[in-house]
């Protein structure tokens, strides 16, 4: 299909996607779905799940093949451009004694579900169809085990906004364990699928070009950003080129490292400069990449997610197996780590809830696999379910536990017996 053929399917294939989001987001927002769940759950939908079932001939017409590497493209840009706007809303707000905890939370939430999802496909080894041709099984279970500890640190960055939770102890903490959670995810991942090619040298790359980084941003990015939004002689679309330019920059080099664009997105947002100026370049970029870019991300992952591969009940049991061990790995541990260094019950459960959201992330995972090799169709299908499952949950277990504490703060608590002698 030449250019000039995929032009006009692309705009369409758009305008579908688009409306469709917008549909799926009023249904659910009817129940307290953020709309960022809606558009994933909306990009699955649009996959052979249901319209391809449905509507094979079509699907194909409107979604072919070679459109797919442009919605991955245009959904990067949306997942940098939120990012970005995530970094500078997580960096204006402070919250003391932070770093400890969120080191303990996101070691948690690493450890416990990469330990129980190797031990589960070391255990279901031979009996699902889950290991690539080629594939060793410790490669497959290291695969799992990382894809089960990845957080889904955009969308959590944008539940925590859409619920107006920025700047809360528990949404600060998330978002930095989050973070931290992720880097080191994506630093194992890099080194299995190092292990599944036999090469170490990408892996290096990432361990070496992570700790570079740091330095790219603290020494380079910031003072640049810094520069740009505060010199008196730089006109307002000099600064809106030049950040996007930093922007891109910074999502370019994240991505060769093999660390990822949304990182080097979010730490550009973190040390932005905090004024007038600042908020008008992300007040600019924001909503068209939000409601326009980010959506097409999901329908490309959702394009590539077949459910009707459940119908193997050794598949099945095995995403369910997979759903149980994400929930306890990340939801549980997360929590005791709070709770072990001091948080209040309250924090504790919504960190737990917000960490146990896999989403964005483990799809950007699951689709490194399988460009790898080391991802068969069956095991993609039911790590999207565990996605799908994992992220659906957050917004109910948020809303309860907070209906918990309105109601256990508006009961009459039992009257406090003074000893003897006493006023």
């Amino acid at each position: 299909m030449t250019p000039s053929e995929l032009a006009p399917r692309f705009f369409i294939a758009v305008v579908v996607i688009l409306l469709f989001c917008k549909l799926v987001a009023w249904t659910l927002g009817r129940v307290g779905q953020p709309a960022v769940v809606s558009e994933m759950l909306a990009g699955v939908l649009l996959g052979p799940s249901l319209f391809g079932l449905l509507f094979p001939d079509a699907q194909d017409a409107l979604f072919p093949r070679e459109l797919y590497p442009v919605l991955y493209i245009l959904g990067q840009v949306g997942l940098v451009i939120f990012m970005f706007q995530a970094g500078h809303a997580f960096a204006r707000h402070r919250v003391p004694n932070l770093l400890g905890t969120a080191g303990a939370v996101s070691l948690a939430g690493v450890t416990a579900p990469l330990t129980l999802g190797v031990l589960l496909v070391v255990t279901t080894s031979g009996h699902v169809p889950i290991r690539a041709d080629g594939v060793a099984t410790g490669v497959t279970a290291a695969f799992v085990g990382v894809a089960l500890a990845i957080t889904a640190f955009p969308m959590l960055a944008r539940i925590i906004t859409e619920r107006g939770q920025a700047g809360t102890r528990h949404g600060t903490l998330a978002l930095a364990s989050g973070a931290i959670d992720d880097v080191v995810a994506w630093i194992m991942l890099a080194f299995v699928i190092a292990a599944a090619s036999g090469e170490l040298g990408p892996a290096l790359v990432t361990l070496g070009g992570a700790a570079f980084f740091v330095v790219l941003i603290w020494f380079g990015a910031r003072p640049l950003s810094r520069l740009l939004l505060t010199h008196p002689r730089i006109s307002p679309q000099e600064q809106l080129l030049g950040t996007v330019v930093l922007l891109f920059a910074i999502a370019w080099y994240t991505d060769e490292i093999g660390l990822y664009a949304v990182f080097g997105a979010f730490a550009v947002g973190v040390v932005m400069p905090h004024n007038e100026r600042a908020e008008a370049v992300t007040g600019t970029l924001t909503p068209i990449s939000q409601n326009i870019f980010l959506p097409l991300f999901f329908t490309y992952s959702g394009l590539r997610t077949e459910f009707g591969l459940l119908s193997d009940g050794s598949v099945l049991l095995f995403a369910l197996g997979c759903i149980a061990v994400a929930i306890i790995g990340k939801f549980g541990a997360c929590w005791v780590a709070a709770r072990l260094r001091g948080e209040p019950n309250g924090v504790a459960l919504r960190v737990g809830a917000l960490m146990n959201a896999r989403g964005l992330m483990q799809l950007i995972a699951l689709n490194v696999g399988l460009e790898e090799g080391i991802v068969t169709p069956s095991l993609f299908t039911a790590l999207v379910l565990v996605a799908l499952v994992t992220t659906l949950m957050t917004t109910p277990l948020l809303t309860l536990v907070e209906r918990r504490e309105k109601a256990w703060a508006a009961a009459p608590q039992p009257a406090q017996i003074l000893p003897e002698g006493r006023a």
